[in-house]
């Protein structure tokens, strides 16, 4: 691909065209759309003058400008600030960005312009469009945090203990003088599940130690307590109308409670 093709796909990265859209018009793969944005320092918004960026008097053309940016009846500078808003969430960062100046100023009218009325219809369309594109919604996020909210060690690793033979230095059985019969000794037990029967996607690491295998799951009480900030207080609540997530709770708490029956 020649370094002219890699400013043009810069100058379409700045106004707002997506990794897939930029790749499919060169003819390259996404990863290599991403190889040249992270090699060239590529943004959003004005680009940048790094090598295989644009020139920044370069003009873009219209059909590469998101159309939600397009129609919107906001300044330029405004619509600059919608888009660098949305690369870092950052309104002061943003300001400085789009209108230059001090930290001291852009950190008053930085927050300012994410309520004025035609920028926060950018940004929430804007936004909009980015959760299409991932194909996730708050609520897939949601259920995901409600799956390690509930997860349980024992979906992973199965443990107790069971009797197995005294051995001599050897390795031969030892034998009871009384009874005749191989002595005796209880063992604790440690054994893995298959990574085909679980949920690894809940699994924080799995590593080996000095001491053995190693696993942990995500932490459940930060899962928990985001469900707990952002789930509706019926949910929370009510009895007969927590479409059984309260239920799964209680369940995965008698299961991670519950006893070993000291199976082999």
């Amino acid at each position: 691909m020649t370094n002219d093709n890699q400013k043009k796909a810069a100058v379409d990265y700045a106004a707002g065209m997506k990794y897939k859209d930029i790749a499919a018009k060169y003819g390259v793969s996404l990863n290599t759309v991403k190889s040249w944005r992270k090699r060239n320092g590529w943004s959003r918004g004005a680009p940048s003058n790094k090598m295989g960026a644009p020139k920044t008097n370069e003009r873009v053309h219209p059909k590469n400008v998101p159309k939600i940016i397009e129609e919107s009846d906001a300044t330029e500078k405004q619509k600059m600030f919608a888009l660098y808003y949305l690369q870092r969430f950052n309104a002061t960062w943003a300001y400085m960005q789009a209108y230059g100046g001090k930290y001291t100023v852009a950190n008053v009218e930085g927050p300012r312009l994410l309520v004025n009325p035609s920028i926060k219809s950018m940004i929430d369309e804007l936004k909009a469009e980015q959760a299409v594109e991932l194909h996730m919604t708050k609520m897939d996020v949601l259920n995901l945090a409600a799956r390690q909210a509930t997860a349980n060690i024992g979906d992973y690793v199965d443990f107790g203990s069971k009797e197995v033979p005294v051995t001599d230095k050897q390795g031969h059985k030892v034998i009871d003088p009384i009874t005749g019969k191989p002595r005796m000794k209880r063992v604790s037990r440690v054994t893995l599940r298959d990574k085909s029967e679980v949920d690894t996607s809940l699994l924080k690491s799995v590593r080996v130690g000095k001491d053995g295998v190693i696993v942990e799951i995500n932490d459940p009480q930060k899962a928990m307590d985001m469900l707990l900030k952002n789930l509706p207080d019926t949910v929370i609540t009510t009895g007969n109308d927590d479409d059984g997530f309260l239920t799964a709770i209680d369940e995965a708490g008698e299961k991670a409670w519950g006893d070993d029956d000291g199976s082999s």
